[in-house]
């Protein structure tokens, strides 16, 4: 998957980020998968993708603790 390929994507910020330049993420689907990026840095923003499938396993391992605090 490409930077391109969020080209066209309705970026949605999440409900955990907060309003004071704190964690801000923002959440995208595209045809070939999920993206996530900072907001704080817009469209400059590295994506970090996933294919269909993967992003279920992310946020489950996100959820379970996996990676850490």
């Amino acid at each position: 998957m490409e930077h391109g390929d969020f080209g066209p994507a309705q970026w949605r910020k999440s409900s955990y980020s907060t309003g004071n330049g704190g964690i801000c993420v923002e959440v995208a689907t595209v045809a070939a998968g999920t993206g996530i990026r900072d907001s704080k840095l817009g469209a400059d923003s590295p994506i970090l993708a996933f294919e269909h499938g993967a992003f279920d396993d992310f946020l489950g391992a996100v959820k379970g603790g996996r990676f850490g605090r």
